[in-house]
């Protein structure tokens, strides 16, 4: 029996396919509860203890009426099964809905649609960041932290960027630069955000936005979470206006700190890409050439 087919009968479930394949193995699953995604987690990325966190946090956010999926217990009432060879499994409800988009790719839909999601995804992340903040956290509580120290201190969260071993002299330099600004630069109101708020996160019904995969969860500046939603449109022509959009629904007017954000997102994808791809995967250079384009449009206007 395959480690899929052993998680999935902690829930009485089937599996029908694979999701995706990224930190975790994501599969779509049916079980007498109903749909579910079923995630088998990466060994090493985030603990027990921090998975069963980020469980009890989508639970609460789901329970205080937010278009989150909340956790789907096992037969035995477990949230997290253990499973042989260290594998860690977990399921949460299903969501209905197409993603926002895709990484590199058009939207699909009519700029002014398109508009009002971003509006859309600027108040429902405000409204999380507000339930988050009436929650009262368990003892135990623990997830981790995309402070200054983890963006862009001197051991980031997802590795140390301006290292990249496919970045050339110009562009290594204009990494440091950025992460020494950003050092000086970053601040703002913190607490628990999303940390991952791509436009595969995103589920559209309509004109209604849900989120998912609260996997990189953690502690963090809260527009970080309005510059993570923003990395994937940053050279597109459309990206002011759903930058203003995102902002408005959100409640904020501080334009050069959104950026900032973004700009310390483009660079820790920079570093997500380093153990994770292999060398010769072309991520890499677009990673890179991204960061420096945003860097240079960041910093030139501060």
């Amino acid at each position: 029996m395959t480690p899929v087919e052993t998680a999935a009968n902690h829930w009485e479930g089937r599996v029908l396919r694979l999701i995706r394949d990224r930190e975790n193995h994501v599969f779509e699953m049916v079980t007498p509860q109903g749909r579910a995604a079923l995630r088998l987690h990466r060994p090493g990325y985030q603990s027990p203890v921090a998975i069963r966190s980020e469980l009890w946090w989508c639970a609460e956010l789901a329970r205080a009426g937010l278009p989150i999926p909340a956790p789907l217990p096992a037969h035995d009432g477990r949230l997290l099964v253990a499973l042989p060879g260290g594998l860690h499994a977990s399921a949460i409800r299903w969501l209905e809905g197409e993603a926002l988009g895709e990484a590199a790719r058009p939207f699909t839909q009519p700029l002014p649609k398109v508009l009002d999601l971003y509006h859309a995804l600027g108040a429902l992340l405000a409204r999380v960041h507000r339930a988050t903040d009436a929650l009262t956290l368990p003892e135990g509580f623990t997830r981790p932290r995309w402070d200054r120290a983890g963006l862009v201190g001197d051991q980031p969260l997802w590795g140390r960027f301006w290292e990249h071993p496919s970045a050339g002299p110009d562009q290594r330099a204009t990494l440091i630069r950025a992460r020494d600004a950003l050092r000086e630069r970053l601040a703002g109101e913190t607490g628990l955000i999303h940390a991952d708020v791509l436009r595969e996160n995103v589920l559209v019904n309509d004109r209604s936005v849900s989120l998912i995969d609260f996997d990189d969860s953690g502690y963090g500046f809260r527009l970080y979470d309005l510059g993570t939603s923003l990395v994937q449109t940053v050279l597109h022509p459309e990206h002011p206006q759903l930058r203003d959009a995102l902002m408005q629904g959100y409640g904020t007017t501080d334009t050069s700190m959104v950026e900032a954000f973004m700009l310390a997102r483009t660079l820790a994808s920079v570093g997500w890409t380093m153990p994770r791809l292999a060398p010769d995967d072309p991520i890499h250079r677009s990673h890179l050439q991204r960061a420096v384009i945003c860097a240079e449009r960041v910093l030139n206007r501060a």
